[in-house]
């Protein structure tokens, strides 16, 4: 078995106890909040976040609650953006939508719910012991900057204006740059904070995430058109029906695979100024480049 997967295995179980647990009379929020956080998914932003803290020389364990933290906001965007207002999505990863289990209401604030409870757990005394206060107010701003209006939710209110519109590659750019690589930066920039990396580590791992996080992006806009419902586990087409501006709209499918093969070249060589190994972290890159949902 691989890093990633032991990693991955380490993610699943410490997302499942940071979650409330008891016999609450908002038992409804709890069970909507598990029922997307716990549905599966890659997992790639909190093993980001390990590997990156590994990779400067600090324990894993210390950064669990910031990886974990990470995949919370990652969900919770996830709930948001299915809703009717948004992208009006009935499934993903296979699963009913939720808000198609739980209602519209529960799900916007099971999405409010897990932001919090991410804050929450990165800023709890016992994470804050681990790595100093100063390193925990750092990755937790860090987080915050990157999914704010300037950054995540920057990105998909570009995406939502855009709709019915031709946005140019300029346009796309900067919304992908916020909607989806922002997320990712702050995974790999809360690793090094974490493992007390320099500005010379932290800068090629923000250059890393930002090259891994655009390739993502095209190679989701590709899969959108030659991919199944049943592939990616949610709808296929929808670009299309709503006349969203795509990288493969506008340059094409060729085009767009060579992008994300130099996108590629381009994470694997940021790596370069780190002294320890940085197979896993390649082989993610390339891995992502290569997947089929």
């Amino acid at each position: 078995m691989s890093k990633a997967n032991d990693y991955q295995i380490l993610i699943e179980k410490s997302l499942k106890n940071y979650l409330p647990h008891g016999n609450f009379t908002e038992q409804t929020l709890i069970d909507s909040m598990e029922y997307s956080l716990m549905c599966g998914g890659k997992r790639i932003r909190p093993l980001l976040t390990l590997l990156f803290c590994e990779l400067c020389g600090e324990d894993v364990n210390k950064a669990l609650p910031y990886a974990c933290a990470v995949e919370m906001i990652h969900t919770y965007s996830l709930i948001h953006d299915d809703m009717p207002c948004m992208d009006d999505d009935d499934y993903r990863r296979g699963k009913p939508s939720n808000h198609k289990v739980y209602g519209e209401d529960i799900a916007t604030l099971s999405g409010d719910a897990l932001q919090s409870l991410a804050f929450e757990i990165m800023l709890c005394d016992e994470a804050v012991e681990k790595i100093s206060a100063q390193r925990a107010v750092k990755a937790a701003y860090t987080l915050a900057k990157y999914s704010g209006a300037l950054g995540m939710v920057g990105g998909q209110v570009i995406d939502i204006e855009h709709e019915n519109k031709n946005a140019d590659i300029e346009i796309l750019s900067e919304m992908d740059e916020k909607k989806t690589a922002a997320l990712i930066k702050a995974s790999c920039e809360m690793g090094c904070i974490i493992g007390g990396a320099d500005k010379v580590r932290t800068e090629a791992a923000t250059q890393y995430a930002h090259s891994i996080g655009i390739a993502f992006q095209i190679v989701d806009d590709i899969l959108d058109v030659t991919a199944t419902s049943e592939q990616l586990g949610k709808p296929v087409g929808s670009d299309s029906e709503n006349n969203k501006s795509t990288y493969v709209s506008l340059l094409g499918i060729e085009k767009c695979r060579e992008l994300v093969a130099k996108l590629t070249d381009d994470a694997i060589n940021a790596l370069s100024v780190f002294d320890a190994d940085t197979k896993a972290l390649s082989d993610l890159a390339i891995g992502l480049a290569n997947r089929s949902n």
